[in-house]
Protein backbone atom coordinates (compact mmCIF):
# COMPACT_ATOMS: atom_id res chain seq x y z
CA UNK A 1 0.00 0.00 0.00
CA UNK A 2 1.15 3.18 -1.07
CA UNK A 3 0.23 6.99 0.11
CA UNK A 4 -0.54 9.80 -1.72
CA UNK A 5 2.87 12.14 -2.23
CA UNK A 6 1.94 15.29 -1.13
CA UNK A 7 4.28 16.67 -3.84
CA UNK A 8 4.37 15.67 -7.95
CA UNK A 9 8.67 15.68 -7.61
CA UNK A 10 10.00 14.73 -3.88
CA UNK A 11 13.28 14.25 -5.71
CA UNK A 12 15.86 12.82 -3.34
CA UNK A 13 14.50 12.31 0.07
CA UNK A 14 16.55 12.47 3.59
CA UNK A 15 16.33 9.34 5.86
CA UNK A 16 16.84 11.94 8.92
CA UNK A 17 13.54 14.13 8.22
CA UNK A 18 16.93 16.83 7.38
CA UNK A 19 16.12 19.34 5.15
CA UNK A 20 19.60 19.95 3.44
CA UNK A 21 20.69 22.38 0.38
CA UNK A 22 24.48 21.73 -1.19
CA UNK A 23 26.35 23.40 -3.40
CA UNK A 24 22.72 25.21 -4.64
CA UNK A 25 23.20 28.45 -7.67
CA UNK A 26 20.35 29.45 -9.53
CA UNK A 27 19.85 32.07 -12.27
CA UNK A 28 17.58 32.85 -14.50
CA UNK A 29 19.34 33.31 -17.55
CA UNK A 30 22.25 36.19 -16.75
CA UNK A 31 21.01 37.09 -13.95
CA UNK A 32 21.91 34.85 -10.25
CA UNK A 33 20.18 35.09 -7.93
CA UNK A 34 21.55 32.63 -5.39
CA UNK A 35 24.87 31.92 -5.57
CA UNK A 36 26.79 28.55 -4.10
CA UNK A 37 24.69 28.64 -0.74
CA UNK A 38 24.58 25.63 1.29
CA UNK A 39 22.47 25.08 4.52
CA UNK A 40 20.76 22.35 6.57
CA UNK A 41 17.76 22.60 8.44
CA UNK A 42 17.29 19.63 11.31
CA UNK A 43 13.91 18.85 12.64
CA UNK A 44 12.68 20.79 15.12
CA UNK A 45 14.73 23.75 13.50
CA UNK A 46 13.11 26.90 12.65
CA UNK A 47 15.17 29.15 10.15
CA UNK A 48 13.84 32.50 9.38
CA UNK A 49 14.82 33.64 6.12
CA UNK A 50 15.39 37.83 5.86
CA UNK A 51 16.73 40.25 3.38
CA UNK A 52 15.36 42.55 0.83
CA UNK A 53 12.26 41.62 -1.52
CA UNK A 54 13.91 40.32 -4.92
CA UNK A 55 17.41 39.17 -2.84
CA UNK A 56 16.11 35.54 -3.66
CA UNK A 57 13.88 34.22 -0.59
CA UNK A 58 10.80 33.02 -2.41
CA UNK A 59 13.27 31.45 -5.61
CA UNK A 60 15.11 29.56 -2.26
CA UNK A 61 11.71 28.49 -0.83
CA UNK A 62 10.77 26.97 -4.16
CA UNK A 63 13.89 25.26 -4.70
CA UNK A 64 13.41 23.85 -1.21
CA UNK A 65 10.34 22.57 -1.50
CA UNK A 66 11.19 20.76 -5.25
CA UNK A 67 8.77 23.21 -6.88
CA UNK A 68 12.02 24.27 -9.31
CA UNK A 69 15.37 22.71 -9.78
CA UNK A 70 18.77 24.57 -9.08
CA UNK A 71 21.08 25.33 -11.72
CA UNK A 72 23.79 23.71 -10.02
CA UNK A 73 24.13 21.83 -6.81
CA UNK A 74 21.54 19.06 -4.80
CA UNK A 75 18.66 19.49 -2.42
CA UNK A 76 17.31 16.04 -0.29
CA UNK A 77 14.07 16.46 1.32
CA UNK A 78 11.98 14.57 3.96
CA UNK A 79 9.14 12.63 1.33
CA UNK A 80 6.69 15.02 3.40
CA UNK A 81 7.61 18.95 2.41
CA UNK A 82 4.83 21.27 1.31
CA UNK A 83 5.32 24.73 0.97
CA UNK A 84 2.19 27.75 1.70
CA UNK A 85 0.63 28.55 -1.64
CA UNK A 86 -0.74 31.60 -1.69
CA UNK A 87 -3.50 31.18 -3.24
CA UNK A 88 -5.44 28.06 -3.23
CA UNK A 89 -5.43 26.01 -6.30
CA UNK A 90 -9.18 25.30 -6.36
CA UNK A 91 -12.27 26.33 -8.22
CA UNK A 92 -14.27 28.54 -6.24
CA UNK A 93 -17.23 26.56 -5.82
CA UNK A 94 -15.16 24.33 -3.71
CA UNK A 95 -16.14 24.43 0.20
CA UNK A 96 -13.96 24.52 2.70
CA UNK A 97 -14.78 21.56 4.02
CA UNK A 98 -13.84 19.72 0.73
CA UNK A 99 -10.25 21.48 1.46
CA UNK A 100 -9.83 19.83 5.13
CA UNK A 101 -11.10 16.73 4.05
CA UNK A 102 -8.45 16.89 1.05
CA UNK A 103 -5.73 18.00 3.59
CA UNK A 104 -6.41 15.28 5.48
CA UNK A 105 -6.52 11.99 3.24
CA UNK A 106 -2.58 11.42 3.55
CA UNK A 107 -2.59 11.43 7.49
CA UNK A 108 -5.65 9.02 7.10
CA UNK A 109 -4.43 6.74 4.69
CA UNK A 110 -1.37 6.42 6.67
CA UNK A 111 -3.21 5.83 10.27
CA UNK A 112 -5.14 3.34 7.70
CA UNK A 113 -1.76 1.93 6.30
CA UNK A 114 -0.50 1.04 10.03
CA UNK A 115 -3.75 -0.34 11.36
CA UNK A 116 -3.53 -3.24 8.23
CA UNK A 117 0.46 -3.74 8.53
CA UNK A 118 -0.37 -4.02 12.30
CA UNK A 119 -2.92 -6.97 11.90
CA UNK A 120 -0.32 -8.47 8.76
CA UNK A 121 2.75 -8.25 11.57
CA UNK A 122 0.83 -9.91 13.89
CA UNK A 123 0.49 -12.60 11.24
CA UNK A 124 3.71 -13.13 10.27
CA UNK A 125 5.82 -11.69 12.89
CA UNK A 126 8.89 -13.32 11.53
CA UNK A 127 8.88 -11.56 8.12
CA UNK A 128 11.78 -8.72 9.10
CA UNK A 129 10.50 -6.41 6.09
CA UNK A 130 6.81 -6.59 6.71
CA UNK A 131 8.40 -5.36 10.43
CA UNK A 132 10.57 -2.66 9.16
CA UNK A 133 7.52 -0.88 6.93
CA UNK A 134 5.55 -1.39 9.44
CA UNK A 135 7.75 0.68 12.07
CA UNK A 136 8.58 3.14 9.69
CA UNK A 137 4.99 4.07 8.66
CA UNK A 138 4.25 4.25 12.65
CA UNK A 139 7.42 6.28 13.14
CA UNK A 140 5.59 8.53 10.11
CA UNK A 141 2.34 8.67 11.76
CA UNK A 142 3.82 9.43 15.02
CA UNK A 143 5.83 12.08 13.74
CA UNK A 144 2.94 13.90 11.92
CA UNK A 145 0.58 13.22 14.71
CA UNK A 146 -2.03 11.52 12.01
CA UNK A 147 -4.41 10.34 15.39
CA UNK A 148 -4.72 13.61 16.37
CA UNK A 149 -5.58 14.91 12.59
CA UNK A 150 -9.39 15.85 13.40
CA UNK A 151 -8.83 17.66 16.72
CA UNK A 152 -6.05 19.89 15.37
CA UNK A 153 -8.61 20.96 12.19
CA UNK A 154 -11.18 22.19 14.86
CA UNK A 155 -7.92 23.97 16.76
CA UNK A 156 -6.33 25.32 13.54
CA UNK A 157 -9.89 26.68 12.33
CA UNK A 158 -10.30 28.48 15.44
CA UNK A 159 -6.87 29.84 15.86
CA UNK A 160 -6.70 31.49 12.41
CA UNK A 161 -10.45 33.18 12.99
CA UNK A 162 -12.16 30.35 10.62
CA UNK A 163 -14.71 28.70 13.08
CA UNK A 164 -17.66 31.03 12.28
CA UNK A 165 -18.01 29.83 8.64
CA UNK A 166 -19.68 26.74 8.22
CA UNK A 167 -17.96 23.55 6.28
CA UNK A 168 -20.21 23.82 3.19
CA UNK A 169 -19.42 27.53 2.58
CA UNK A 170 -17.25 27.79 -1.04
CA UNK A 171 -14.06 29.50 -1.45
CA UNK A 172 -15.55 32.06 -3.75
CA UNK A 173 -17.66 33.43 -0.77
CA UNK A 174 -14.22 34.06 0.69
CA UNK A 175 -12.14 37.66 0.59
CA UNK A 176 -8.64 37.20 -0.42
CA UNK A 177 -7.58 37.55 3.40
CA UNK A 178 -10.20 34.44 3.99
CA UNK A 179 -8.94 32.32 1.50
CA UNK A 180 -5.41 32.78 2.26
CA UNK A 181 -6.21 31.64 5.82
CA UNK A 182 -8.38 28.40 4.58
CA UNK A 183 -4.98 27.57 2.73
CA UNK A 184 -2.77 27.59 5.42
CA UNK A 185 -4.74 25.68 7.52
CA UNK A 186 -5.29 23.38 4.70
CA UNK A 187 -1.17 22.97 5.34
CA UNK A 188 -1.48 23.03 8.78
CA UNK A 189 -3.45 20.36 9.28
CA UNK A 190 -1.34 18.34 7.19
CA UNK A 191 1.50 18.95 9.54
CA UNK A 192 4.54 18.09 6.34
CA UNK A 193 7.45 17.16 7.92
CA UNK A 194 8.73 20.29 6.29
CA UNK A 195 6.97 23.14 6.30
CA UNK A 196 8.04 26.36 4.00
CA UNK A 197 6.25 29.31 4.42
CA UNK A 198 6.49 32.68 2.32
CA UNK A 199 5.27 35.39 4.23
CA UNK A 200 2.73 33.37 6.55
CA UNK A 201 1.51 36.40 8.24
CA UNK A 202 0.07 38.88 5.79
CA UNK A 203 -3.22 38.27 5.97
CA UNK A 204 -3.24 37.64 9.81
CA UNK A 205 -4.65 39.80 13.19
CA UNK A 206 -2.68 39.43 15.77
CA UNK A 207 -4.35 36.41 17.68
CA UNK A 208 -4.35 34.57 14.33
CA UNK A 209 -0.37 35.73 14.33
CA UNK A 210 0.02 34.40 17.94
CA UNK A 211 -1.74 30.82 17.08
CA UNK A 212 0.91 30.56 14.33
CA UNK A 213 3.92 31.41 16.50
CA UNK A 214 2.34 28.66 19.29
CA UNK A 215 1.96 26.08 16.96
CA UNK A 216 5.16 26.53 14.60
CA UNK A 217 7.05 26.02 17.79
CA UNK A 218 5.51 23.38 18.66
CA UNK A 219 6.33 21.17 15.38
CA UNK A 220 8.71 17.97 15.16
CA UNK A 221 9.93 18.98 11.98
CA UNK A 222 11.42 21.29 9.99
CA UNK A 223 10.06 24.37 9.25
CA UNK A 224 11.75 27.23 6.84
CA UNK A 225 9.57 30.63 6.87
CA UNK A 226 10.38 33.85 4.97
CA UNK A 227 8.98 37.02 6.52
CA UNK A 228 9.18 40.84 6.92
CA UNK A 229 7.34 40.61 10.38
CA UNK A 230 10.08 41.18 12.65
CA UNK A 231 8.27 39.97 16.18
CA UNK A 232 6.82 36.78 14.24
CA UNK A 233 10.76 35.61 13.39
CA UNK A 234 11.47 36.43 17.26
CA UNK A 235 8.92 34.25 18.68
CA UNK A 236 9.06 31.69 16.37
CA UNK A 237 12.54 30.83 14.90
CA UNK A 238 15.58 29.15 16.25
CA UNK A 239 18.41 30.66 13.13
CA UNK A 240 18.17 33.65 10.80
CA UNK A 241 19.30 33.48 7.50
CA UNK A 242 20.64 36.46 6.06
CA UNK A 243 20.36 37.10 2.25
CA UNK A 244 22.93 39.42 0.91
CA UNK A 245 21.26 40.93 -2.44
CA UNK A 246 24.62 43.20 -2.74
CA UNK A 247 26.38 39.86 -3.01
CA UNK A 248 24.72 37.62 -5.37
CA UNK A 249 22.25 35.90 -3.04
CA UNK A 250 25.29 34.72 -0.36
CA UNK A 251 23.75 33.36 2.45
CA UNK A 252 25.16 34.41 6.10
CA UNK A 253 23.12 32.08 8.97
CA UNK A 254 23.09 33.36 12.71
CA UNK A 255 22.00 30.83 15.91
CA UNK A 256 19.02 32.34 17.82
CA UNK A 257 16.41 34.20 17.81
CA UNK A 258 15.71 37.50 15.80
CA UNK A 259 16.77 39.47 18.55
CA UNK A 260 20.45 37.66 18.79
CA UNK A 261 20.34 38.13 15.35
CA UNK A 262 20.07 41.71 15.62
CA UNK A 263 22.58 42.04 18.17
CA UNK A 264 25.52 39.86 16.03
CA UNK A 265 24.66 42.57 12.85
CA UNK A 266 25.46 45.60 15.49
CA UNK A 267 28.59 43.96 16.53
CA UNK A 268 29.56 43.00 12.39
CA UNK A 269 28.72 47.08 11.82
CA UNK A 270 30.89 48.29 14.59
CA UNK A 271 33.88 45.74 13.38
CA UNK A 272 33.28 46.82 10.07
CA UNK A 273 33.81 50.59 11.27
CA UNK A 274 36.95 50.00 12.92
CA UNK A 275 38.14 47.74 10.14
CA UNK A 276 37.78 50.55 7.79
CA UNK A 277 38.86 53.50 9.96
CA UNK A 278 42.04 51.61 10.73
CA UNK A 279 42.76 51.11 6.85
CA UNK A 280 41.72 54.53 5.94
CA UNK A 281 44.44 55.49 8.86
CA UNK A 282 47.14 52.79 7.54
CA UNK A 283 46.54 54.17 3.76
CA UNK A 284 47.33 57.68 4.68
CA UNK A 285 50.25 56.99 6.82
CA UNK A 286 52.15 54.73 4.14
CA UNK A 287 51.40 57.74 1.31
CA UNK A 288 52.81 60.06 3.87
CA UNK A 289 55.67 57.91 4.78
CA UNK A 290 56.57 57.21 1.22
CA UNK A 291 55.99 61.13 0.17
CA UNK A 292 58.23 61.95 3.03
CA UNK A 293 60.92 58.88 2.27
CA UNK A 294 61.04 60.04 -1.09
CA UNK A 295 61.71 63.59 -0.49
CA UNK A 296 64.88 62.30 2.08
CA UNK A 297 65.68 59.82 -0.35
CA UNK A 298 66.85 62.74 -2.74
CA UNK A 299 68.69 65.13 -0.24
CA UNK A 300 70.72 61.92 0.78
CA UNK A 301 71.42 61.43 -3.25
CA UNK A 302 71.91 65.03 -3.85
CA UNK A 303 74.81 65.04 -0.90
CA UNK A 304 76.37 61.36 -1.79
CA UNK A 305 77.20 62.89 -5.37
CA UNK A 306 78.71 66.75 -4.19
CA UNK A 307 79.87 66.33 -0.81
CA UNK A 308 83.15 64.55 -2.84
CA UNK A 309 85.35 66.27 0.02
CA UNK A 310 84.09 63.56 2.07
CA UNK A 311 83.81 60.59 1.14
CA UNK A 312 82.77 58.39 4.90
CA UNK A 313 79.96 60.83 4.69
CA UNK A 314 79.33 59.87 1.15
CA UNK A 315 79.87 56.23 1.70
CA UNK A 316 77.35 56.33 4.91
CA UNK A 317 74.65 58.28 2.57
CA UNK A 318 74.74 55.73 -0.08
CA UNK A 319 74.11 53.21 2.88
CA UNK A 320 70.91 55.29 4.29
CA UNK A 321 69.76 55.43 0.71
CA UNK A 322 69.57 52.04 0.31
CA UNK A 323 67.42 51.60 3.79
CA UNK A 324 65.48 54.52 2.70
CA UNK A 325 64.73 52.99 -0.42
CA UNK A 326 63.59 49.81 0.33
CA UNK A 327 61.83 51.40 2.68
CA UNK A 328 59.82 53.02 0.24
CA UNK A 329 59.45 49.94 -2.10
CA UNK A 330 57.80 48.25 1.32
CA UNK A 331 55.93 51.11 1.68
CA UNK A 332 54.63 51.40 -1.63
CA UNK A 333 54.01 47.64 -2.04
CA UNK A 334 51.59 47.60 1.09
CA UNK A 335 50.00 50.35 -0.01
CA UNK A 336 49.27 48.77 -3.65
CA UNK A 337 47.84 45.77 -1.24
CA UNK A 338 45.76 47.23 0.45
CA UNK A 339 44.08 49.04 -2.59
CA UNK A 340 43.42 45.49 -4.51
CA UNK A 341 41.76 44.74 -1.45
CA UNK A 342 39.96 48.10 -0.07
CA UNK A 343 37.18 47.68 2.49
CA UNK A 344 34.15 49.01 1.52
CA UNK A 345 32.72 52.27 3.88
CA UNK A 346 29.45 51.39 5.36
CA UNK A 347 26.69 52.85 4.07
CA UNK A 348 25.62 55.68 6.73
CA UNK A 349 22.51 55.10 8.83
CA UNK A 350 18.99 56.33 7.34
CA UNK A 351 18.57 59.98 8.78
CA UNK A 352 16.00 62.59 8.33
CA UNK A 353 16.70 65.91 7.72
CA UNK A 354 14.19 68.61 8.22
CA UNK A 355 14.24 72.35 7.50
CA UNK A 356 12.20 74.23 10.80
CA UNK A 357 13.04 77.42 9.56
CA UNK A 358 10.01 78.89 9.81
CA UNK A 359 8.59 76.81 12.01
CA UNK A 360 11.10 77.30 14.89
CA UNK A 361 10.53 80.97 15.39
CA UNK A 362 7.24 79.95 17.40
CA UNK A 363 5.59 78.13 19.48
CA UNK A 364 2.41 77.41 17.73
CA UNK A 365 1.19 73.80 17.12
CA UNK A 366 2.02 72.54 13.53
CA UNK A 367 -1.55 71.05 12.94
CA UNK A 368 -4.71 70.74 15.13
CA UNK A 369 -7.39 67.81 14.97
CA UNK A 370 -10.78 68.64 15.79
CA UNK A 371 -13.65 66.09 15.74
CA UNK A 372 -12.93 65.19 12.21
CA UNK A 373 -15.22 62.48 11.22
CA UNK A 374 -15.83 60.41 7.68
CA UNK A 375 -18.89 58.49 7.77
CA UNK A 376 -18.22 54.67 7.24
CA UNK A 377 -14.60 55.02 7.61
CA UNK A 378 -13.37 57.32 9.72
CA UNK A 379 -14.85 58.06 13.83
CA UNK A 380 -14.30 61.17 15.42
CA UNK A 381 -10.70 61.89 15.71
CA UNK A 382 -8.93 64.83 17.88
CA UNK A 383 -5.71 65.27 18.40
CA UNK A 384 -2.27 67.70 18.15
CA UNK A 385 0.69 67.61 16.37
CA UNK A 386 3.61 69.96 17.84
CA UNK A 387 6.59 70.46 15.43
CA UNK A 388 8.42 67.63 16.28
CA UNK A 389 5.40 65.20 17.54
CA UNK A 390 5.79 61.39 16.88
CA UNK A 391 2.14 59.65 16.74
CA UNK A 392 1.71 56.25 16.44
CA UNK A 393 -1.63 55.12 14.79
CA UNK A 394 -2.99 51.67 15.67
CA UNK A 395 -5.82 49.56 14.99
CA UNK A 396 -7.61 46.98 13.36
CA UNK A 397 -7.95 47.03 9.44
CA UNK A 398 -10.97 49.09 8.47
CA UNK A 399 -10.44 50.97 11.67
CA UNK A 400 -9.56 54.22 9.38
CA UNK A 401 -5.29 54.22 9.89
CA UNK A 402 -5.17 55.06 5.81
CA UNK A 403 -8.27 56.98 6.04
CA UNK A 404 -6.61 59.38 8.53
CA UNK A 405 -3.51 60.03 6.75
CA UNK A 406 -5.12 60.89 3.90
CA UNK A 407 -7.29 64.18 5.63
CA UNK A 408 -3.82 65.06 7.23
CA UNK A 409 -2.34 65.09 3.14
CA UNK A 410 -4.67 67.24 2.30
CA UNK A 411 -5.95 63.99 -0.11
CA UNK A 412 -9.53 63.85 1.86
CA UNK A 413 -12.27 65.81 2.89
CA UNK A 414 -14.40 65.22 6.12
CA UNK A 415 -17.77 65.10 6.10
CA UNK A 416 -17.20 66.83 9.73
CA UNK A 417 -14.91 68.52 11.95
CA UNK A 418 -11.80 70.56 11.46
CA UNK A 419 -8.17 70.70 11.30
CA UNK A 420 -6.27 73.48 11.42
CA UNK A 421 -2.66 73.89 10.53
CA UNK A 422 0.30 76.44 9.53
CA UNK A 423 0.46 78.30 6.30
CA UNK A 424 2.46 76.69 4.00
CA UNK A 425 3.27 73.51 5.92
CA UNK A 426 5.20 70.65 3.83
CA UNK A 427 3.25 67.15 4.09
CA UNK A 428 5.23 64.31 3.02
CA UNK A 429 3.41 61.11 2.96
CA UNK A 430 4.56 57.23 2.22
CA UNK A 431 1.87 55.19 0.99
CA UNK A 432 1.08 51.60 0.85
CA UNK A 433 1.34 50.56 -2.65
CA UNK A 434 4.78 52.82 -4.23
CA UNK A 435 3.63 53.52 -7.86
CA UNK A 436 5.25 55.95 -10.59
CA UNK A 437 4.11 57.79 -12.98
CA UNK A 438 6.86 56.93 -15.52
CA UNK A 439 8.36 53.26 -14.39
CA UNK A 440 11.24 53.65 -17.45
CA UNK A 441 12.35 56.08 -15.11
CA UNK A 442 15.44 55.75 -12.94
CA UNK A 443 15.94 56.54 -9.03
CA UNK A 444 19.18 58.91 -10.39
CA UNK A 445 17.48 60.52 -12.35
CA UNK A 446 13.95 60.97 -9.92
CA UNK A 447 16.38 62.10 -7.08
CA UNK A 448 17.76 64.40 -9.27
CA UNK A 449 14.57 66.45 -10.45
CA UNK A 450 13.10 66.17 -7.00
CA UNK A 451 12.44 69.01 -4.82
CA UNK A 452 15.35 69.49 -2.07
CA UNK A 453 16.58 71.88 0.31
CA UNK A 454 19.77 72.91 0.14
CA UNK A 455 22.18 70.77 1.93
CA UNK A 456 19.78 68.09 1.42
CA UNK A 457 21.73 64.47 1.28
CA UNK A 458 22.92 62.83 -1.95
CA UNK A 459 20.61 59.71 -3.41
CA UNK A 460 24.38 57.22 -2.64
CA UNK A 461 24.74 59.10 0.92
CA UNK A 462 21.15 58.01 1.81
CA UNK A 463 22.24 54.47 1.50
CA UNK A 464 18.84 53.03 0.30
CA UNK A 465 19.76 51.71 -2.72
CA UNK A 466 22.70 49.37 -4.08
CA UNK A 467 25.06 51.39 -6.84
CA UNK A 468 23.75 48.85 -9.80
CA UNK A 469 20.07 50.09 -8.67
CA UNK A 470 20.60 53.48 -9.11
CA UNK A 471 20.15 53.85 -12.74
CA UNK A 472 17.87 50.89 -13.11
CA UNK A 473 14.25 51.56 -13.84
CA UNK A 474 12.23 51.61 -11.13
CA UNK A 475 9.50 49.88 -13.02
CA UNK A 476 11.69 46.30 -12.68
CA UNK A 477 12.46 47.10 -9.12
CA UNK A 478 11.12 44.85 -6.32
CA UNK A 479 8.55 46.62 -3.78
CA UNK A 480 11.06 47.06 -1.55
CA UNK A 481 13.14 48.78 -3.68
CA UNK A 482 10.63 50.94 -5.16
CA UNK A 483 9.40 51.78 -1.22
CA UNK A 484 13.22 52.68 -0.64
CA UNK A 485 12.71 55.17 -4.01
CA UNK A 486 9.75 56.75 -2.58
CA UNK A 487 11.39 57.44 0.97
CA UNK A 488 14.11 58.84 -0.37
CA UNK A 489 12.47 61.26 -2.84
CA UNK A 490 10.29 62.37 0.82
CA UNK A 491 13.50 62.92 2.44
CA UNK A 492 14.22 65.09 -0.28
CA UNK A 493 11.41 67.09 0.28
CA UNK A 494 12.46 67.44 3.95
CA UNK A 495 8.60 67.63 5.45
CA UNK A 496 7.60 69.65 8.38
CA UNK A 497 5.07 66.88 8.46
CA UNK A 498 5.54 63.36 7.36
CA UNK A 499 2.91 60.61 7.28
CA UNK A 500 3.93 56.90 6.69
CA UNK A 501 1.58 54.02 5.87
CA UNK A 502 2.70 50.93 7.18
CA UNK A 503 6.44 52.23 6.67
CA UNK A 504 7.90 48.78 7.22
CA UNK A 505 6.20 46.90 4.69
CA UNK A 506 8.47 45.03 2.15
CA UNK A 507 11.55 46.82 3.98
CA UNK A 508 14.82 44.59 5.03
CA UNK A 509 14.83 44.19 8.78
CA UNK A 510 18.26 46.43 8.65
CA UNK A 511 17.01 48.92 7.28
CA UNK A 512 13.78 48.90 9.31
CA UNK A 513 15.92 49.39 12.14
CA UNK A 514 17.51 52.39 10.47
CA UNK A 515 14.24 53.61 9.75
CA UNK A 516 12.58 53.52 13.22
CA UNK A 517 15.53 55.05 15.22
CA UNK A 518 16.18 57.85 11.97
CA UNK A 519 11.77 58.01 12.58
CA UNK A 520 12.14 59.20 16.36
CA UNK A 521 15.46 61.54 15.82
CA UNK A 522 13.45 63.26 13.03
CA UNK A 523 13.40 67.27 13.73
CA UNK A 524 9.61 67.14 11.86
CA UNK A 525 7.05 65.71 12.98
CA UNK A 526 5.67 62.23 12.04
CA UNK A 527 2.47 60.33 11.89
CA UNK A 528 2.72 56.35 11.53
CA UNK A 529 0.09 54.02 11.05
CA UNK A 530 0.78 50.43 11.38
CA UNK A 531 0.45 46.56 12.41
CA UNK A 532 3.65 46.17 13.00
CA UNK A 533 4.31 44.72 16.54
CA UNK A 534 7.68 45.11 16.79
CA UNK A 535 8.04 48.61 16.26
CA UNK A 536 4.42 49.44 18.30
CA UNK A 537 6.40 47.09 20.80
CA UNK A 538 9.29 49.83 20.96
CA UNK A 539 7.64 53.22 20.47
CA UNK A 540 8.24 56.13 22.84
CA UNK A 541 6.36 58.50 21.33
CA UNK A 542 2.85 59.04 21.30
CA UNK A 543 0.09 56.51 20.64
CA UNK A 544 -3.57 56.59 18.79
CA UNK A 545 -5.61 53.50 18.67
CA UNK A 546 -8.52 53.79 16.71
Amino acid sequence: MQLPSPMPDPGTVTSNGALVATDITHAYGDHVVLDDISLTAAPERRLGLVGDNGSGKSTLLRLLAGIEEPTAGTITRPPETALLEQSLPHPPETTIGAIVEEALAELRALARLVGELSELVQRLPDDTGLAREYGDALEAATDRQAWDADHRVDRVLRGLGLEHFPRSRSIGELSGGERARVAMAALLVRQPRALLLDEPTNHLDDAGMEFLERHLRGLPGVVVVSSHDRAFLDAVCTDILDIDPSRAGVITRFGGTFTDYLSSKRRERIKWERAYADQQVELTALANSITELGGASSVGAFHSHHDNEKMGAGHRAGRVDKSIARRVRNARRRYEALERAPIAQPPQPLRFRASLGRSAEHEEALLKVIDIEMRGRLAPTSFTLQQDTKLLVTGRNGAGKSTLLGVLAGELTPSRGTIEQLDGMRVGILRQDTSFRNPNRTPRSLYAEAPRIPGAPSLVDLGLLHESDLDRAVGVLSEGQQRRVALALLIAESPELLLLDEPTNHLSPTLVSELETALLDAPCAVVVATHDRWLRSRWDGLELRM
